[in-house]
């Protein structure tokens, strides 16, 4: 279709949003906003892609004086063609590059289509000629929250220059029937009205007849690591069962804080933001964010009371009255009768409801500013205060409606947030703000009766204990202080730099503590023995995944340049070690002494398990690197790399020293996924646009992992509807008898393996609050692990069931990886078997 401008799209927003209701205008003119950004997206495909073309002709320019030598020197040049948008353009020939080759490196092809020139006679050379084809695909994003540089969608039919195809179709079309060729069998499938070939398998006769079926296997929610405290309040508390209570991504976690074990709540369908728990210690709300369903449509945030005992759900409150999400809940003390909900709309709607009854008992507009916290008087329920950006509220519930009065700061300095506040045993209110300083407010006066100075930095979290003593936990200073009740100081202490500022303070018998912490991490502890961490986590955006080939192992890196080392048997943190830049990807070496890490600069490290000893530290290209992964026989190391090269290192002494093999040259765009062959001499890979090769002689090779989300063995994992852009990664069991899949919809899937037809079953599985990153299994299959991008959480689920599956794969691009593959007696000659 036609591109939109910027200026066009804007009209389209106005016109769209101004003919809607005002209430409908937040949720479409984020609609609208998101069109533009994929129509700015596209706009830079188109650049990129001219560049690219661009960058080709220069190198084919340059390559022509070369040529003419030859042709002086009374040499015949093999000619070669390049297909491009469609042209055919001469490029340098094949002999000319060999020659320019060090000696024993073996030749890594372009995206060629080779074509014998009507003068050769050599009728054999002819035929090699003819078994190359070339498709160049479809421009697929990883996903659209990665800043990656695309390239224009480009197509050719089967090795012919063809005109640009028109897209027909957003969603992946049922292949057309299976077709022979001069390579086999081959079928395509569809990706936005592009045609992607798939060669069959030869031991593959009749695919139209193959069924998919429902993979035996499922999954069960094991563990869930990590914790929200970044930017959420309130959202730890300890039951008299024993369990800590508190959230990540769409999971509420019990946690059992003596015996270690984990339960989940699991029904809400978007991120998790708050709790409130019961006056009867038992029964929990939680409130959610509005989220988007896979064709960006809103869908609504909602409040759930369950019961902690049996995790059942008692009602589901507000669908349909939120909106954007639900920020604060606070049931009312008398009885649990009422709760109290804030909403994240621009007026932070305040709501009471008789949650039993479901029923909102009254409704009144908050303020426009941020809203903290929420909580109803324990002597009153007709009382309600709020705080939040410079303000503090007291409000009193008459005659069905709400009214407000500000909280007077009179002398004292107004800070620019009231962060938190508890009741006093005496029923007064006591405040935290940003300048560190405790405000006691007289109950029916709403003055400040008092200025205790207490933090440096903001005071984060109040807590009452038993007795009327008072826990303060500082964002600046880390510190926990514990005030008697007449607010004089008694003891404090530091929780350790590395774990952030205090987030919130829950009591668990008086002495001992639980506290939550800015950086993801729960510490347990006390004043007199200090505080050690029970549960941590990565606190930005998570991409790079590994599993351990033989323990229970796993690594995880990412934005917040972290690397974390976990025990996926009993649920620890191995060790954590902090990276100059972020980390992408990862993968342990075969005999497991060594991990390989790769970052955003082109830098790309290789650390020693057991100490964390950086034993490699090397760079290629300046761009980030995408994928790292070791030939079965850990004598190889294949970096792919944002620069469009897959870079081949020799690995020695096993795993700590590593020297430059070659390089792959085969594709125009960025590398997101590869794999090894069984015998460690092929590679296959995805790039950014799709470019793939085939060639009859690989299309029955094994390969040693299967990672790579375009292949014959992996077609019917998209599913309808997809554009492309929704699976950010995959993952087949060792067993190979299913495939898991993560989409861009939080969602993580398990097909059946092979899975070579369209609209294949697949259990699906709820937990992640943003899109899944990266999926593994562990070494004996027993858990698939899963990342959430934005969410940061880490979800390991139990593999259960077996199944029967097909080892075989099919690649989409392949390198020979030795200069004895595929090479002729004349070196200058040499044939190869795939590109």
């Amino acid at each position: 279709g036609s591109l939109c401008t910027g200026a066009d799209c804007l009209r389209l927003c106005v016109d769209d949003v101004s003919a809607g209701s005002s209430t409908e205008f937040p949720d479409r003119l984020s609609l609208m906003e998101m069109r533009l950004q994929a129509q700015d997206d596209e706009i830079t495909l188109l650049k990129s892609s001219l560049a690219d073309a661009l960058r080709k002709l220069r190198l084919h320019e340059q390559q022509i004086p070369l040529l003419k030598q030859q042709l002086i020197a009374g040499k015949t040049p093999m000619w070669s063609t390049l297909t491009l948008y469609g042209y055919l353009l001469p490029v340098m020939p094949s002999l000319s590059l060999q020659d320019a080759l060090p000696e024993g490196v073996p030749l890594m092809e372009e995206d060629l289509i080779k074509e014998t020139p009507e003068e050769d006679d050599n009728e054999e050379e002819r035929e090699k000629e003819q078994g190359w084809c070339s498709l160049v695909e479809e421009s697929i994003k990883p996903t659209m929250v990665r800043s990656l540089q695309q390239q224009q969608s480009k197509s050719s039919d089967e090795g012919q220059g063809s005109a640009p195809h028109t897209p027909t179709s957003s969603s992946p079309a049922p292949p057309k029937e299976a077709v022979c060729s001069p390579h086999g069998q081959s079928i395509k499938m569809f990706i936005r009205g592009r045609p992607i070939t798939m060669y069959i398998p030869s031991n593959i006769q009749n695919y139209e007849e193959l069924r998919m079926d429902f993979p035996t296997e499922k999954l069960d929610l094991d563990w869930v690591y990590g914790y929200r405290g970044r930017d959420c309040r309130g959202n730890l508390y300890v039951l008299p069962s024993g369990e800590a209570v508190y959230f990540i991504a769409c999971v509420v976690v019990l946690y059992h804080v003596t015996n270690r074990t984990q339960r989940h709540y699991r029904k809400h369908t978007d991120c998790v933001r708050c709790l409130a728990i019961h006056p009867d210690k038992v029964l929990v709300a939680s409130g959610q964010t509005a989220g988007v369903d896979k064709d960006g449509k809103p869908l609504q945030p909602f409040v759930h009371i369950w019961d902690s005992t049996t995790l059942v759900t008692l009602q589901q409150i507000g669908l349909g009255t939120f909106e954007r999400g639900v920020g604060s809940v606070a049931f009312s003390n008398d009885a649990g009768t009422f709760l109290c909900v804030i909403d994240e709309s621009n007026e932070h709607m305040l709501s009471v409801w008789d949650w039993k009854k479901n029923t909102m008992v009254l409704e009144v507009k908050s303020t426009t500013e941020a809203v903290f916290a929420v909580e109803f008087s324990p002597a009153d329920t007709s009382n309600i205060i709020t705080c939040g950006k410079s303000h503090v509220y007291f409000w009193t519930q008459s005659a069905g409606t709400l009214t407000k009065k500000q909280g007077i700061f009179g002398k004292y300095k107004k800070p620019k947030f009231i962060m938190c506040f508890v009741f006093s045993l005496t029923g007064d209110v006591l405040t935290g703000d940003s300048e560190g300083n405790i405000l006691t407010w007289g109950k029916s006066t709403f003055q400040i009766m008092k200025q205790t100075r207490a933090h440096e930095g903001s005071v984060f979290t109040l807590c009452i204990l038993q007795g009327g003593a008072l826990l303060s936990g500082g964002g600046k200073d880390r510190r926990i202080i514990r005030w008697s009740a007449d607010l004089a100081p008694e003891r404090e202490c530091e929780i350790p730099e590395k774990f952030g500022a205090v987030r919130t303070i829950a009591n668990v018998d008086g002495e001992e503590l639980l506290v939550g912490t800015t950086r993801n991490a729960i510490l347990r502890g006390t004043f007199s023995d200090g505080f050690v961490a029970i549960v941590q986590g990565h606190v930005d955006e998570m991409w790079g995944l590994a599993t351990h080939p033989s323990q229970n192992l796993f690594l995880t890196c990412g934005n917040d340049k972290q690397a974390c080392l976990w025990n996926a048997e009993d649920h620890s943190l191995g060790w954590c070690t902090h990276l100059e830049e972020s980390g992408l990807c990862a993968d342990f070496s075969p005999n497991g002494s060594v991990v390989s890490i790769g970052l955003s600069t082109g830098r790309w490290l290789v650390l020693d398990v057991q100490t964390r000893e950086v034993v490699c530290d090397l760079t290629d290209g300046n761009e980030q690197l995408s994928v790292m992964r070791y030939s079965p026989d850990g004598s190889f190391l294949a970096v792919g790399s944002h620069d469009n090269f897959i870079y081949i290192y020799s690995v020695m002494e096993g795993g700590r020293r590593y020297t430059r093999f070659g390089k792959c040259t085969g594709h125009s765009s960025f590398i997101t996924h590869l794999d090894w062959s069984k015998d460690g001499k092929y590679i296959m890979s995805n790039s950014g646009d799709y470019e793939i090769l085939y060639c009859k002689s690989v299309k029955d090779r094994e390969w040693a992992s299967y990672t790579c989300v375009l292949g014959f063995h992996v077609m019917g994992v998209w599913l309808e509807g997809s554009d492309g852009t929704d699976i950010n990664a995959l993952c087949r069991s060792h067993s190979e008898k299913v495939v898991a899949v993560a989409d861009d919809f939080c969602k993580v899937h398990l097909f059946q393996y092979p899975c070579p037809k369209p609209k294949a079953p697949s259990h699906r599985y709820d937990g992640h609050g943003s899109h899944v990153t990266n999926v593994r299994f562990t070494h004996i299959d027993s858990h698939l692990l899963s990342l959430g991008g934005k969410d940061t959480c880490i979800l390991q689920w139990r593999v259960k069931g077996g199944g029967t599956g097909d080892s075989r794969e099919h690649p989409t691009l392949s390198f020979p990886l030795s200069s004895s593959i595929g090479s002729s007696e004349q070196g200058s000659q040499r044939e190869k078997e795939t590109v």
